[in-house]
């Protein structure tokens, strides 16, 4: 989502955190806080690092959460929060094929229709890509297509 592109070799780094510029893009008045946390490529993150974003949203006291995440470790990181007390929360993970800094990506249509499903939801542990909604065990990244999909 936040990956910044150096080359023609793919040679990238995790730059700044695209969510708040294109929710403030699409004039969302809702109330929301984004917190940055690990900015890790996400074939990068361990289990230490999905322990700490399942402290993180069971710590905070709102009843809705969206993570912005890359899209190969996300499948892991939504199943790890499975196993977490995250009581009647609506917790939606949500990335983009193209980072959000590219002309033509997918990540503000996923980031949302990530606000829209998790205000709509009910509670449970979401993947939202591709104009559709996923359980957390019930999907697979499609590599050759480039999308994700129902595991059957």
């Amino acid at each position: 989502f936040d990956q910044v592109y150096f080359d023609a070799n793919s040679s990238f780094s995790v730059g700044e955190p695209q969510a708040e510029p294109l929710l403030a893009e699409a004039n969302i008045d809702i109330p929301y806080r984004i917190e940055p946390l690990l900015r890790k490529d996400s074939l990068d993150i361990n289990d230490k690092d999905r322990q700490q974003i399942c402290e993180r949203v069971s710590a905070d006291p709102q009843s809705q959460a969206i993570i912005t995440h890359g899209t190969d470790g996300m499948v892991a990181t939504a199943q790890a929060l499975s196993h977490c007390d995250l009581g009647d929360k609506v917790v939606v993970l949500v990335g983009a094929m193209q980072p959000a800094r590219m002309r033509y990506s997918d990540a503000p249509f996923n980031l949302g229709f990530a606000l829209a499903a998790v205000q709509l939801l009910a509670p449970g542990i979401y993947i939202v890509m591709n104009g559709r909604v996923f359980s957390h065990d019930n999907v697979v990244k499609n590599l050759a297509a480039a999308k994700f999909q129902t595991l059957s």
